[in-house]
């Protein structure tokens, strides 16, 4: 393995940067353009959805593909469509699916065809036949308003069809029938409802849309149509979700929210749009060239962050398993009995395995990766379904243990829960984990660091901590000298039941530091003597001699515990509480500790792309980040709906995990120390720019193993910057 070592100096302030004689040196970088060259171009049409591309404004998603008719098909989605059952595999559902036929058809006589994602444009743009005779349609989801646009012109006049096809038509299980209106008058109204029978957390929500067009006429309840050929012609389509109403109240006010949107000006809302999508690229960005694999490992890092974009601005945080991007599969293995061959049967676009409910492991792996792209707003969902989680959690903890404070459980539905772990006996994968709360104020504080919200902090940061840390401080035993002994207590997953395990141990450490440190002026004197006697009382990281070298090890004691998975607990030290790395101390412990571990894959919601960066192993960096940025799905089309690995295709932790690792090999922070390139291979060019703490960017380009151009914003953190070994500015 190569690690690369930092030089401990930092760059002084007014060093010059020369810049190399290539293409793009010579100044600002072209993103338009290096996007343009990432856009998805397919040149014939799909056999069903699993042919689909996405596109979506961060609630409202679609799964778009064209047939062999030339018919464009969509499934929409939503972020808050929960179903009667949100927990089930059919807990989180889609709105439902919409066919737009052109007669006579574009597509036809061998006619071309061209399905493009443009995105720079966030748009999806299908062309059916030649400029003159043929058509082009764009496709667009209105990035600041609830509305999806379907755009048509044609060089000759056409018809045109749009028709609901709606497969919930007869209940099924707690799932009930969708309710399609058939007193609509020029316009398609369908729901769904959660009504009596239904989790009570959910009772009452309904889900639907409203689809309404430019000279289109009721055909039937499913289907409008145009009377007169045009060659141009607009289709609006409303989804709405209203929680704890009537099926009436929903009519009323996706109606009004119809009325609303039809007043403003569609070409402005465009335009808008387009400024949503062109502010949202430049926030950030990675492009690679070099070795052979670098062009795929591009695509796979932009069109991740492109997906998230699609999906992370919701009401609820974006589902590992699958986001709302899930389709229908000729067959699914469902699962059978233990000892028994696994059911096989055709599944709907509503159905995803493991369910409606969120792993926080799982689900942090889309959000580390939004610190450096800069991509704040979508991680708001996320601390909001977990903040909202705890007066009920804390009200649990006070029933169950006769104590404050609070925790979230690893598996939870969105609001929250978990059982009673007083007589849990030989406990199980997810009971006793306590560790969530840690790593979400982690990167709650990441956040504040980053973006220097003061509000998000008090709001928001410290009703975690404090909750979490009370949980621990009363919930478990302290020995004779005073030490907390987390015990019983999991070591994630891996290790049930076990004495000071490593991952609950060092989150107590890095949080207390982190908040420690935080501004004079942002707590309280009580607040901050009160965690100073919590960090005294700490137990120390476990580590113990394997083969002569000192490492960390999983839990504390005798290493006899049974393995339940196939996870490192020891290396959540490096990441997510960052105590080990490159620049802190103890790194050849750390070191040691990654190539002792047991488990070594990557993939998923392994996690070895991020740890091998952080560690300053560029070369196992490289080809883990390359696995997980290139590992598609093989029976779906688009190159970023990954593999389902562990989860449900299209895996998010996937992306997730490649998106962090990448970054990671760029730039790294330690305090207020910015670390360039401490993982980077020197057969990888680059072109970035990448957030870091205290409202800081940093852009630049590397080649052939130096910096070539550097611009850091704001210009007085250019003395923060630590360069490693063997890179010099020419």
């Amino acid at each position: 393995m190569k690690r690369i070592l930092l030089i401990l100096g930092i760059v002084a302030a007014g060093l010059s940067v020369s810049l190399a004689q290539d293409d793009r040196s010579m100044g600002s970088f072209d993103l338009v353009k290096a996007l343009d060259d990432q856009n998805v171009v397919w040149n014939e049409p799909g056999a069903n959805a699993c042919d689909s591309m996405p596109l979506g404004n961060g609630d409202i998603s679609l799964n778009v593909w064209t047939e062999p008719s030339g018919d464009i098909l969509f499934y929409i989605g939503k972020a808050d469509a929960w179903t009667e059952n949100p927990i089930d595999k059919l807990g989180l559902a889609k709105l439902g699916r919409v066919r737009v036929s052109l007669n006579p058809p574009a597509y036809e006589n061998g006619a071309a065809i061209v399905q493009t994602l443009k995105l720079h444009e966030g748009e999806i743009e299908i062309k059916e036949g030649d400029d003159k005779s043929g058509a082009t349609v764009r496709i667009w989801v209105d990035a600041n308003h609830p509305v999806i646009r379907v755009e048509i012109q044609s060089g000759e006049p056409r018809t045109v069809k749009v028709s609901l096809e709606d497969w919930r038509t007869a209940p099924n299980g707690k799932l009930s029938a969708d309710t399609i209106l058939s007193d609509q008058t020029d316009q398609i109204a369908w729901y769904h409802h959660n009504g009596p029978g239904s989790d009570p957390h959910v009772l009452d929500w309904t889900f639907g849309a409203i689809i309404k067009g430019s000279g289109l006429k009721s055909l039937d309840a499913t289907t409008l149509q145009s009377s007169v050929p045009s060659t141009t012609r607009l289709i609006s389509i409303y989804p709405l979700t209203t929680p704890a109403s009537p099926a009436e109240a929903w009519l009323t006010k996706v109606q009004q929210q119809v009325a609303g949107i039809e007043d403003l000006d569609e070409e402005k809302t465009h335009q808008d749009h387009l400024q949503w999508w062109d502010d949202f690229w430049h926030r950030s960005w990675i492009f690679l060239q070099g070795e052979s694999k670098a062009k795929e490992t591009t695509q796979g890092y932009i069109l991740q962050r492109f997906v998230t974009a699609c999906a992370g601005r919701g009401a609820y945080p974006i589902k590992f398993n699958g986001s709302i991007f899930v389709v229908d599969h000729a067959a699914e293995n469902m699962g059978g009995k233990k000892g028994e061959p696994p059911t096989i049967a055709p599944v709907t676009a509503d159905y995803r395995a493991w369910g409606g409910q969120y792993w926080f492991q799982n689900t942090r792996a889309m959000y580390w990766p939004r610190l450096m792209a800069g991509d704040f707003d979508e991680m708001l969902p996320l601390f909001k379904m977990y903040h909202d989680m705890l007066p009920a959690n804390a009200a649990l903890v006070k029933q169950y243990y006769n104590h404050d404070g609070a925790y979230c459980a690893e598996t939870a539905p969105f609001w929250g829960g978990f059982q009673n772990l007083t007589n849990n006996g030989k406990g199980y994968y997810t009971g006793n984990y306590h560790t969530d709360l840690l790593e979400l104020s982690m990167m709650g504080l990441d956040y504040y660091e980053y973006t220097g919200d003061t509000a998000f902090l008090h709001d928001t940061v410290l009703p975690m901590a404090n909750a979490i840390l009370t949980f621990f401080d009363q919930h478990f035993p302290h020995a004779p000298s005073g030490k907390l002994v987390l015990d019983p207590d999991n070591s994630i997953e891996m290790y049930w039941k076990v004495h000071n395990p490593t991952p609950d141990t060092a989150g107590l450490h890095a949080v207390l530091a982190r908040l420690l440190a935080l501004p004079p002026d942002q707590v309280d004197a009580a607040t901050r003597k009160n965690w100073q006697r919590i960090q005294a009382e700490l137990p120390e990281i476990p580590t113990g001699i394997v083969e002569g070298k000192k490492v960390i090890l999983p839990y504390e004691g005798e290493q006899t515990a049974t393995a339940h998975n196939t996870e490192n607990p020891e290396l959540y030290t490096i990441y997510p509480f960052r105590l080990y790395g490159l620049g802190r101390p103890d790194l050849d412990m750390a070191i040691d500790t990654f190539n002792a571990r047991k488990i070594k894959r990557t993939g998923c919601w392994d996690q070895d792309p991020i740890q091998s960066a952080m560690l300053g192993f560029a070369d196992v960096a490289q080809k883990d980040v390359t696995f997980n940025l290139t590992r598609k799905d093989p029976g779906l089309k688009f190159p970023a709906f990954w593999e389902r690995g562990h989860d449900y295709m299209p895996d998010e932790d996937n992306g997730g995990n490649g998106e962090n690792g990448l970054q990671e090999m760029l730039l790294q922070v330690n305090g207020r120390q910015i670390l360039l390139l401490p993982a980077w291979p020197k057969n990888w060019d680059a072109d970035f720019k990448l957030h870091a703490p205290f409202q800081t960017t940093v852009e630049g380009r590397v080649a052939g193993g130096k910096l070539v151009r550097l611009v850091v914003t704001p210009p007085e953190r250019k003395k923060d910057i630590v360069l490693p070994q063997g890179v010099t500015f020419p």
